[in-house]
C-alpha cells in the first residue's frame, strides 16, 4: 500500500495468529519493524516467518495481557531491540468458549476471565504504551473490537459486552490523547474465519441435537448468506489493510472512530 510507515515500530498483541498476524504482516510489508506480543509460544515461529517473507525486522515476546510484569518486560525488550513504539495494534482477545444464547445458558462464572483478558488486558496495554506516545507527542493505537460490541450479538454475551467496552474505552482515550497528537481508533470485524470464530461454531455445535448439527463450513456459509450483504467472509487481511491505513498519515484526521470491516453486516442488522 506504500503508506510511508517504514522504520516506524509497531507492536501487535495477539499477533501469532488470525487478525493479529495479518496486521503484523501488513506492517512488515510496509517496512515497519514489528514486535509480536502473544501468549502463545508460536509467536516466535510467526515472527520468523514474517521476517523471512518481508525482510522486515520482527521480534516476538510471550505476553499474557493479564500480567503487568510480562507487558512491562515485553515493552522494555521491544524498545531496546527496535526503538520507541509508534503504533499499537491490540488484537489479543478470548471468548467464553460457550454458546451463550440465551444468556442463561452461561453462568456468572463464565464472565470474569473474558473481562479480565478483553477489558483489563486492553487497559493494561494502554497504560503501558500511552506514556511513551505522550512524551514523544505522536503515535497511533488501534484496537480490534467486533460488530458484536455494537449490536449485542447473543452468541457469546461476555465477549459482546467486552467488545462494547473496548469501543467505549478507545473513545475515551482518543479524547484524552488528542492534544498530544496521539490517535486512537477501533476496527470492528464482522464474519472472519479465525480460531476464535471456529470456537464459537464448536460451542454452538456441541449443544445441538445430533440430527441438527452442521459442519463448520455449512454453518458458516449459512450465516454469511443470512447476515452479510456482500455475501462473503471478511479475511484477516481485510482488517489488516484498514489497520495500517489508520496508522498512516493518510488517516491523520481520523481519531475516536469505530470503523466496521464487516461486509455490511451492521448496516443490515
Amino acid at each position: 500500500m506504500k503508506l510511508n510507515l517504514s522504520s516506524q515500530v509497531a507492536v501487535v498483541t495477539g499477533g501469532a495468529s488470525g487478525i493479529g498476524r495479518a496486521a503484523a504482516e501488513a506492517f512488515a510489508e510496509e517496512g515497519s519493524p514489528v514486535a509480536i506480543w502473544d501468549v502463545s509460544k508460536a509467536a516466535a515461529e510467526t515472527a520468523n516467518e514474517i521476517a523471512e517473507a518481508t525482510g522486515a525486522r520482527v521480534i516476538s515476546c510471550v505476553v499474557d495481557v493479564t500480567q503487568q510484569s510480562q507487558i512491562d518486560a515485553a515493552l522494555k525488550l521491544t524498545q531496546e531491540s527496535l526503538g520507541p513504539v509508534d503504533h499499537l495494534v491490540h488484537a489479543a482477545a478470548i471468548g467464553s468458549g460457550k454458546f451463550g444464547f440465551p444468556f442463561l445458558n452461561l453462568d456468572v462464572e463464565d464472565w470474569p476471565r473474558v473481562i479480565e483478558v478483553n477489558v483489563l488486558g486492553m487497559t493494561r496495554i494502554a497504560h503501558a504504551i500511552a506514556p511513551g506516545m505522550i512524551e514523544r507527542e505522536r503515535g497511533t493505537m488501534t484496537f480490534i473490537a467486533s460488530v458484536a460490541g455494537q449490536i449485542g450479538s447473543p452468541t457469546d454475551p461476555p465477549y459482546s459486552a467486552s467488545k462494547a467496552a473496548n469501543i467505549n474505552f478507545a473513545q475515551c482515550m482518543a479524547r484524552d490523547l488528542a492534544k498530544y497528537g496521539v490517535r486512537v481508533n477501533t476496527v470492528c470485524p464482522g464474519m472472519v474465519q479465525t480460531p476464535l470464530n471456529k470456537a464459537v461454531w464448536q460451542a454452538w455445535h456441541d449443544r445441538q441435537p445430533e440430527g441438527e448439527r452442521l459442519d463448520y463450513d455449512a454453518w458458516a456459509g449459512e450465516k454469511i448468506r443470512t447476515v452479510v450483504p456482500l455475501g462473503r467472509w471478511q479475511q484477516p487481511s481485510d482488517i489488516a489493510s484498514m489497520v495500517v491505513f489508520l496508522a498512516s498519515e493518510r488517516a491523520s484526521q481520523v481519531t475516536g472512530q469505530t470503523i466496521n470491516v464487516d461486509g455490511g453486516f451492521v448496516m443490515k442488522g
